[in-house]
């Protein structure tokens, strides 16, 4: 996934762009190599074979979305191939400019928090989430219960080690993981949600929110997990203020705090022996996510 090959597969299947300088963007994600195509263009190659339906998603939905959400979303230019020894689909898209928002720059701004909030609620009333090709739910509280309990105790057993503060307690962990999976489900009909809603795929340009990018978790279902952001960027003043804007009742707030405590487990487990930056971030989400 070099940038040999990147120019290859752009001047092959899109000779329109052949003259563009590429050049790579660091640091992308984990699930993409992304590559500035030009001032204007963006390549994003898939990682692994967990995030290869993204192209198709977001070329098949965001186009019908877009026009409904109140910030700026990816608009796919062109969906390439696999060639050349490289298996799957990728993505040609507009550059979003922007830096990644940032806890420091955004856990006390309530105009934030609010304008979080006004997206969500668009997207949640978008139409579409009815049709019969709507991706579905991706996936239940439920089904990461054995992962999460053991992610739990192994945590636990490194915060003993390490002397980590009281993030870490295995009794709240425990008690709101519980209190989540006992939480009443979802019924109403089904909305749309983000799926991967947290600080690293919201944009900001001079310090105010400008895009969501990264929709290869879009689904209907369950508008819980779009929570997490509650957790991973603000602070309880303006958590307060995202939700009463949202309008998000008890057993779904519960739920969503069940989201943020189980993907930051996952993220941290997986990556915080190796990576400071996702230790910090992962450490507070789970803190948060247990203050509520």
């Amino acid at each position: 996934m070099d940038a040999a090959l990147a120019r290859r597969l752009v001047d092959t299947q899109f000779p329109q762009w052949a003259e563009l300088p590429l050049t790579r963007f660091d640091p992308a994600g984990s699930d993409h190599v992304i590559y500035r195509l030009g001032d204007e263009l963006s390549v994003r190659l898939p990682r692994h074979d967990g995030a290869i339906d993204q192209a198709a998603k977001e070329s098949r939905w965001l186009p019908a979305l877009a026009p409904h959400l109140p910030l700026a979303v990816p608009v796919l230019l062109g969906v390439g191939e696999p060639d050349f020894g490289y298996p799957w689909r990728w993505a040609v898209s507009r550059w979003l400019p922007g830096e990644v928002a940032t806890v420091d720059a955004l856990a006390e701004s309530t105009p934030a928090a609010v304008q979080l909030a006004r997206f969500l609620t668009a997207l949640q009333n978008a139409p579409g989430a009815d049709a019969s090709d709507a991706p579905v739910n991706g996936g239940s509280l439920a089904e990461r219960d054995r992962a999460t309990r053991a992610a739990i105790a192994q945590v636990s057993q490194r915060a003993q080690v390490s002397q980590v503060d009281g993030g870490f307690d295995a009794a709240a962990m425990t008690a709101l993981w519980d209190a989540a999976l006992d939480a009443p489900a979802w019924d109403r009909p089904s909305v749309w949600f983000h799926g991967d809603f947290h600080t690293g795929n919201l944009l900001t340009v001079d310090g105010r929110l400008s895009a969501v990018i990264d929709f290869g978790e879009l689904g209907t279902g369950d508008p819980a997990r779009d929570l997490i952001i509650a957790f991973t960027l603000m602070s309880a003043t303006s958590r307060t203020a995202f939700r009463t804007a949202l309008g998000v009742d008890d057993a779904t707030w519960t739920r969503g705090r069940g989201w943020a405590l189980t993907t930051g487990l996952n993220a941290y487990t997986a990556h915080a022996a190796t990576n400071p930056r996702v230790a910090a971030q992962t450490t507070r989400q789970i803190a948060e996510a247990l203050r509520g």
